[in-house]
C-alpha cells in the first residue's frame, strides 16, 4: 500500500491530475490485477448477506415504496429487483435504489470502520445492476465489486466525516463509481471524472442519523448507488466534473472537511493549511484485499451494540432479579457513547415509542432486551409491544453510557489484533454487589468467538428467507451464487431472488 497525502491546494498552483487523489483512485479501479480466490470467496458472501437482509425486510414500508419507484422505470434488458421475478427489468440507476433500500433498511449487513464508518456491503446493488444492464459476466462482477470494497475501505481508513457531521455515503458513491469503472473497463480519465461527479452530488449530512431517526436511514445509501450509478453514465458521455474535488481551493475537504482556507491577520491573503490526510492505496499490481477487513453482523442492530448484545447475554446468565438492578453503566468509545449512547443527549433513544430506526441507535435499548431475552431478532426485539414493556422501559432507564479513554483509542487502533468496538459494563445492585465483564468484539468478527464463515452466511440466508421465499428459489439462488466466477455474460439476473406471486406488497401512489 502506498500512503498518498491529501491536502487543499489554492487554483493558482493548478494541481496536476495526476497528483490527485481521485486520480490515483481511477488507477487503482482500472489497474487489471487478478482478484485472489479468498477476497473472491468473500464477495460471494456478501452477495449472499446483502440477500439475506433484503428479503428479511422486503414488504417493510421505505423497501416497498423505494420498489414501486424503481418499477416505473421499466426498461427492457436492465436490471433485476429484489422480490420480483427476473424478467421484469428497470433502468439501472433505479435498480440500484430499490435493492440499496431493501439492503440497507434492517441494518443488519456488513461493516468497516476506522477513521470514519461504513457499510461496504452498499456498493453491490448498483454494480450488480450495472452489470445485469450491461451484460457483464460474474467474473467482470467479481472486478468490479472488489475495487468499489477497497477505495471504500481506504477512504474510510484515512478520512473522518462524521467529525464534520457528513454522512458517510460520501466514501461510498466515489467507491461505487469506481467499482463500475472497473466492471465496465472503462478508461482512467472516465473514472476519474466519474468518481469526482460521485463525490460532489453526495455530500449531506448526518441529520438523518440524529434525533428522531426516519426512513431515510434506509435510503441514503441507495440514493448514493443511484447517483453513482448516474455519474458513470454521464461521463461515459464525455461529460466531465469538478476538479480537483479532493484538493481544490473549493472542495469538499476544503469547506466541509479539515482543510478549510484561512485569511492572515490581516484579512487579506489566503492561507493553505499543510496536509491533513493520507488515503492508503494498493500500488501498481498489488492485490485489492481491503474486502476481508470488514466484517458482517449476527444481529439487526448498529455494529457498535453488537459485541455488547453478545456481552448482555453472557451476563444475563448471572442475573435472577431485573428489578434488583439499580444502574448500569456501559464503558465504552467515543462513537457508541455520541453516536447511540447516553452522549448523543436524543431524548428520542429512550422512547419507548421511537421508531425502529431510532432504537436501532440506542444501546441503552438493545442492551435492555438483550440483557432480559437472551436473543435477538430482527423483528420481534424492536417491537412496539416489546419495546414498551413496562419492566423494560424500566430497565432501560438505568442504563447510561460513559466514553471510556481507552476503549476510544481501541477503537481507532491500526493494529487488527487490538481493534475494538465493544466495550465494559458495570451493573449495580441494590444490596451493593456489582458485576462488571467486558469484550472487545462480537463473537461474529474475524477476532471473535465464533467468525462467519460460508456456512454461517448460508445460516443467515436460510433464517431470514424462511418463510419468504420458496425453499426451490432459496436453493436456486445459493448454487449459483456460490458460481459466481462461472456465471456467464448476460446472465447476471440470476442473482435476484422472486418472491412468490402475490406475496409482494404494492406502494402507496406517487409520481412515478
Amino acid at each position: 500500500m502506498i500512503k498518498h497525502q491529501v491536502k487543499v491546494h489554492p487554483s493558482k498552483a493548478l494541481l496536476k491530475r495526476e497528483d490527485q487523489l481521485a486520480w490515483k483512485m481511477a488507477a487503482v479501479a482500472t489497474d487489471k490485477v487478478a482478484v485472489q480466490k479468498d477476497v473472491q470467496a468473500m464477495i460471494i458472501n456478501r452477495i449472499i448477506d446483502n440477500a439475506s437482509v433484503a428479503i428479511a425486510a422486503i414488504n417493510r414500508r421505505p423497501v416497498v415504496s423505494a420498489r414501486g419507484m424503481a418499477l416505473g422505470h421499466p426498461r427492457k434488458g436492465g436490471a433485476s429487483v429484489f422480490g420480483v421475478k427476473a424478467a421484469t427489468t428497470v433502468s439501472p440507476e433505479w435498480a440500484a435504489w430499490a435493492n440499496g433500500t431493501a439492503v440497507r433498511e434492517l441494518d443488519f449487513h456488513d461493516t468497516f470502520l476506522a477513521a470514519d464508518y461504513s457499510h461496504p456491503g452498499d456498493n453491490i446493488p448498483p454494480v450488480l445492476a450495472v452489470a445485469q444492464t450491461m451484460g457483464r459476466s460474474g467474473r467482470d462482477l467479481i472486478r468490479g465489486l472488489a475495487t468499489a470494497y477497497e477505495l471504500h475501505i481506504d477512504l474510510v481508513r484515512a478520512i473522518c466525516l462524521h467529525e464534520h457531521k457528513v454522512d458517510h455515503i460520501a466514501h461510498l458513491c466515489p467507491a461505487a463509481a469506481a467499482g463500475i469503472g472497473t466492471l465496465l473497463g472503462l478508461k482512467q480519465e472516465v473514472v476519474f471524472q466519474s468518481i469526482q461527479q460521485a463525490l460532489h452530488t453526495s455530500v449531506s449530512f448526518r441529520q438523518s442519523r440524529k434525533g428522531e431517526i426516519s426512513s431515510w436511514k434506509a435510503y441514503a445509501p441507495a440514493h448514493a448507488g443511484k447517483l453513482a450509478v448516474e455519474a458513470v453514465d454521464r461521463c461515459m458521455r464525455g461529460e466531465g466534473a469538478p476538479s480537483p474535488i479532493y484538493e481544490g481551493e473549493d472542495s469538499v475537504i476544503a469547506w466541509v472537511l479539515s482543510g478549510r482556507t484561512q485569511a492572515d491577520s490581516k484579512g487579506r491573503n489566503t492561507v493553505y493549511e499543510p496536509v491533513y490526510y493520507e488515503v492508503p492505496l494498493p500500488e501498481p499490481g498489488e492485490p485489492k484485499r481491503a474486502i476481508l477487513d470488514s466484517y458482517t453482523k449476527e444481529h439487526s442492530a448498529e455494529y457498535q451494540s453488537q459485541a455488547l448484545i453478545d456481552l448482555a447475554f453472557r451476563m444475563r446468565e448471572k442475573i435472577t432479579d431485573w428489578e434488583a438492578i439499580e444502574k448500569i453503566t456501559i464503558h465504552t468509545s467515543h462513537h457508541t457513547h455520541y453516536v447511540i449512547g447516553t452522549g448523543a443527549n436524543d431524548p428520542q433513544k429512550m422512547d419507548p415509542k421511537a421508531s425502529r430506526e431510532t432504537l436501532d441507535h440506542s444501546i441503552m435499548y438493545i442492551f435492555a432486551v438483550a440483557l432480559q431475552d437472551g436473543r435477538w431478532h430482527h423483528v420481534d426485539s424492536y417491537a412496539p409491544k416489546r419495546a414498551q414493556r413496562a419492566d423494560t422501559v424500566r430497565l432501560w432507564h438505568k442504563i447510561e453510557t460513559r466514553e471510556d479513554p481507552e476503549w476510544t483509542r481501541k477503537y481507532h487502533s491500526r493494529d487488527p489484533e487490538e481493534l475494538s468496538f465493544g466495550g465494559r459494563v458495570e451493573i449495580r445492585f441494590r444490596d451493593g454487589t456489582t458485576l462488571v465483564d467486558e469484550l472487545g468484539v462480537a463473537n461474529a468478527h474475524p477476532n471473535g468467538a465464533r467468525p462467519f464463515a460460508r456456512e454461517q452466511y448460508v445460516h443467515k440466508f436460510r433464517t431470514l428467507t424462511e418463510g419468504i421465499l420458496t425453499t426451490r428459489e432459496a436453493n436456486r439462488f445459493l448454487a449459483d451464487v456460490q458460481d459466481l466466477a462461472s456465471i456467464p455474460a448476460g446472465e447476471l439476473h440470476v442473482l435476484n431472488v422472486a418472491l412468490p406471486v402475490g406475496t409482494l406488497l404494492e406502494s402507496k401512489p406517487g409520481i412515478f
